[in-house]
């Protein structure tokens, strides 16, 4: 009687481990929003949180995206870290706890991140900010702005 260990098994294709097979779909909805971003103006991002990314999906994602020559940090109820990807226009975006444990993590497609965008409301409190600093400078200067020193 033979065993099932005599029996030969031949492995065929496959999956591998670290190719889950959802890195070039997502890279494909970056193209997209790129193009969107071209035509019209309309920003996109892209949670990656939500993605049913298996094993290595990130990591190939990451890979193919590459690196570019901006990086930025933001101090603000834990660290949010921002880089350029080899592609112009093509941010990510992680979000980090205070105790730099992963919150959330994005991809976006826009000029610049909205994270490092100024708000509206900012604007306001920066104008009056600086009336505030030219104040002094102002009051000791004539109204014809000649210094009588």
């Amino acid at each position: 009687m033979t065993s099932l260990g005599d029996i030969p098994i031949k492995v065929e294709g496959g999956t591998s481990a670290t190719d889950f097979g959802n890195a070039l779909p997502v890279l494909s909805e970056v193209r997209h929003a790129l193009a969107r971003l071209i035509e019209t103006g309309e920003p996109t991002q892209i949670d990656l949180g939500a993605m049913p990314f298996g094993p290595g999906d990130e990591e190939r994602l990451m890979a193919l995206l590459g690196n570019g020559e901006v990086n930025a940090t933001i101090d603000a109820l834990g660290p949010t870290r921002i880089r350029e990807t080899a592609f112009g226009g093509v941010w990510v975006v992680e979000y980090l706890n205070a105790d730099e444990q992963r919150v959330a993590l994005h991809l976006e497609i826009d000029e610049v991140p909205q994270m490092l965008r100024a708000q509206r409301d900012d604007f306001t409190d920066a104008l009056a900010a600086i009336d505030a600093r030219l104040a002094p400078v102002s009051s000791n200067e004539p109204a014809d702005g000649q210094r009588t020193d």
